[in-house]
């Protein structure tokens, strides 16, 4: 038997400097952004990113994208 694949959606996981460690290391942090469509373009995904952390006081440090996929028989 053949798995199928379906595309579910995504999620976009963005990290971001909150500030320094009290040894002056950057301290990050995660927050995820789901159901994003699946068919969405990758450029307007980071597009998406960079513009809701532009309105925050925390410098953006990498923006991820985590595809879902159903799998089924």
């Amino acid at each position: 038997m053949a798995v199928i694949a379906s595309n579910k959606d995504s999620v976009i996981v963005v990290t971001f400097q909150t500030g320094l460690t009290a040894q002056g290391s950057p301290k990050l942090s995660q927050r995820s952004f789901p159901n994003i469509k699946s068919n969405s373009a990758d450029q307007d995904v980071y597009d998406v990113a960079v513009a809701l952390y532009g309105l925050q006081d925390y410098p953006l440090i990498g923006v991820r994208r985590d595809n879902r996929i159903d799998l089924t028989v």
